[in-house]
């Protein structure tokens, strides 16, 4: 499966909205053969380079489709464009076109069977709504109430404020709990290095 990239500094996950401003031509000329075909791109996080200009010179080897949901002017007169999240892939390789689009092989990576949520996901589902308060997120529309495992880590691993390298390592996680075991574990190092702050 050939499929237009789209590399930026995060990471997007299967169900989570991301809301992008386009200016460049290679990606405004993507959006419209998506747009025209009813298909999807893939966003990748970059590993080095940067988003605008040439394209960087390495992404991560793991992504997700962006369906195109809403577009619309924007009041600086760029195109603005509301994408979900769909299938995850991995880049098989990658070929660079001659306007700078990156483009890859791509294979989509199965998803197992939604998993009921636990009473020990209570928590994470009790921070998943308390970050939906939040201005910026809010202004997403996406819906917080959640029925399954999958869902919950995936939103979580999308909202909170992780490095990208350990946002693309939970993308790789295949099972949903093994996903939100590593969403606390990141979690309980964050409460312990802001511990360990306000110490000093």
């Amino acid at each position: 499966m050939i499929l237009p990239l789209f590399p930026l500094n995060t990471v997007l996950f299967p169900g989570c909205v991301l809301d992008l401003q386009l200016f460049e031509a290679r990606y405004l000329d993507m959006i419209a053969r998506c747009m025209k075909q009813g298909t999807g791109f893939g966003v990748v996080c970059i590993l080095e380079g940067g988003e605008a200009g040439n394209a960087p010179k390495d992404v991560a080897r793991i992504g997700c489709e962006a369906l195109i949901r809403d577009f619309q002017k924007q009041d600086n007169g760029l195109l603005g464009i509301r994408v979900e999240g769909g299938r995850r892939f991995e880049v098989l390789s990658t070929e660079l076109q001659r306007d700078q689009l990156l483009v890859a092989q791509v294979e989509w990576l199965d998803e197992l069977p939604e998993q009921p949520l636990q009473e020990e996901d209570q928590d994470l589902l009790a921070l998943l709504k308390a970050l939906a308060e939040h201005p910026m997120v809010a202004a997403l529309n996406m819906n917080v109430e959640v029925a399954g495992q999958q869902l919950l880590a995936n939103r979580l691993a999308y909202l909170l404020p992780f490095a990208e390298e350990d946002k693309i390592e939970l993308l790789q996680v295949d099972d949903p709990q093994q996903r939100l075991d590593g969403i606390q574990v990141l979690l309980d190092e964050m409460q312990g290095e802001l511990q360990g702050e306000l110490l000093n």
